[in-house]
């Protein structure tokens, strides 16, 4: 996807963290920029097309993490939207809770992808379909297709058992699916936190059928 001006994307993020819907305010943040150079217009262009392309996707649930109880309906936003990562998940599985606190940091910035998460008692067609067998199991899509699967907490982090936000993030973006870095010191270390409040009960994931 097309790369953002440094200073651009610093302040579309920083926008969107806060819940910004001045389009103004974001523009005025740009042109107050003392570097401003040869690039001023170029930048104010990309500014005002990323802030209607999140507005856009805003409109359409972008930017929250939520649970999809149809597989018919998690099929139907999956081929109808460009980006996508769905986690299949057990509600009573502690490591995909502790994905789902990942997930749920992640959502409110990269609102380039919709990112749900489903039971996989809900979606018997898909679990058998994607051949879905350990949990948790998070689905990058891209155009409907999938691109990349996490297993567990496989790829993820130094050891099977420790990640954080920012890993999981660089993973997503490898696969295309996100933009760009966004988590910033503040939110990993929430993430951590969150983390170590989960890491209880390590053991509760493994072929689930």
């Amino acid at each position: 996807m097309p790369q953002l001006d440094a200073k651009v994307a610093a302040i579309v993020d920083s926008a969107s963290k806060e819940d910004d819907s001045d389009e103004d305010a974001l523009i005025a943040a740009l042109e107050d920029d003392d570097e401003l150079d040869a690039f001023r217009e170029q930048r104010l262009q990309q500014l005002h097309t990323e802030f209607e392309n999140a507005r856009r996707l805003r409109a359409n649930q972008h930017g929250t993490y939520v649970e999809i109880k149809d597989e018919k309906a998690l099929m139907d936003i999956t081929t109808s939207t460009k980006l996508c990562v769905v986690h299949f998940f057990k509600p009573d599985f502690n490591r995909c809770r502790i994905m789902d606190n990942h997930l749920e940091s992640l959502a409110p910035a990269h609102y380039e992808a919709r990112i749900l998460k489903i039971n996989v008692d809900n979606c018997p067609f898909l679990v058998t379909k994607l051949k879905v067998q350990v949990l948790p199991c998070v689905i990058a899509f891209i155009d409907g297709i999938g691109v990349d699967r996490i297993i567990g907490f496989e790829g993820l982090g130094r050891s099977p058992d420790n990640f954080t936000t920012r890993e999981l993030e660089a993973r997503l973006i490898r696969a295309s699916v996100l933009s760009r870095k966004k988590v910033n010191d503040d939110e990993q270390r929430q993430g951590k936190l969150k983390k170590k409040e989960n890491v209880e009960d390590e053991n509760d994931y493994d072929d689930w059928e």
